[in-house]
């Protein structure tokens, strides 16, 4: 597969991930983000370990449970809160700094150059990520602010280090694994949920099987093959689709106003991913 089919299929899964805003307020407004987050990794990685029938040995154990902290259980506990601190707008501000947390892990664990170039191409990214999603109203609440660099440095350093340590499994395996160690990272905190389970309808089980399966399993599958084929400050690139595609959404399913900041922002966003991916392209030739 060419350099561009895997760019454009890893792009999936930020695309995808931009409807979870939907899904969880239109058919979870009853569930807490807790118990969501267990039901979104939990299953979906017991379900891939059913299909794989392969457990890590040795190493592979402590390391899957670190990846699972990073990528799942941390950086899901610490989206959450921020989200519930944070007005949305500035809430994704925090978790668009990844990329830029990337680089400078990506140079430090593997010891990638940081070109110029590729910050640049964050920086814009943000500031068109900014025009899409702030507003004169967003106001800084300093828990929610931590909470939101945390978890974009946990995600970030997981990203780096699924390069790191790609275990001599399938991705399919390895996806496995990473998912059902944070879904049991997060088990033990469950009972401090608030949902009540009897309150869990029909159309919350579709909701959960969206997330879980497609919102988890399948885009987690696409994002960590990435990893594996590109570099991960151009898979990181590519988190900017989130919420982009969320906007969207927003405005096709939710009737919600696009403005022309926004539509700028969009542009923006976009150039800011190609520029990336052109920075990273000419320092591999």
């Amino acid at each position: 597969m060419t350099r561009f089919a895997d760019i454009a299929l890893t792009a999936a899964a930020p695309l995808i991930w931009g409807s979870t805003y939907i899904v969880t307020t239109q058919m979870l407004p009853n569930l807490d983000p807790l118990t969501i987050a267990v039901l979104r990794a939990l299953p979906a990685g017991l379900l891939l370990l059913l299909i794989v029938r392969d457990l890590p040995q040795g190493r592979w154990i402590g390391r899957m449970l670190v990846l699972g902290a990073l990528n799942f259980a941390l950086f899901w506990s610490l989206l959450f809160v921020a989200a519930y601190r944070l007005p949305g707008g500035v809430a994704a501000i925090m978790g668009a700094l990844q990329p830029f947390i990337v680089i400078f892990a990506a140079r430090v664990l593997l010891g990638t150059p940081i070109r110029a170039l590729s910050v640049i191409a964050v920086t814009i990214g943000i500031g068109g990520v900014a025009l899409l999603i702030l507003t004169p109203a967003a106001r800084l609440d300093m828990v929610g602010v931590a909470a939101g660099l945390l978890g974009s440095a946990s995600m970030a350093l997981g990203t780096v280090l699924s390069r790191k340590w790609k275990p001599p499994v399938s991705t399919l395996t390895f996806t496995a694994w990473q998912l059902t160690a944070g879904g049991l990272l997060l088990l033990p905190f469950l009972p401090l949920a608030s949902t009540d389970w009897g309150t869990i309808t029909p159309t919350n089980l579709m909701g959960l099987a969206y997330l879980g399966l497609i919102g988890a399993a399948l885009t987690y599958l696409i994002w960590i093959r990435g990893i594996a084929r590109l570099h991960p400050s151009a898979v990181s690139l590519l988190g900017f689709l989130s919420p982009f595609s969320a906007t969207v959404l927003g405005w096709w399913i939710l009737n919600e106003m696009l403005s022309l900041p926004q539509a700028l922002g969009m542009i923006i966003v976009l150039a800011s991913i190609l520029l990336g991916q052109y920075a990273l392209r000419k320092a591999q030739d």
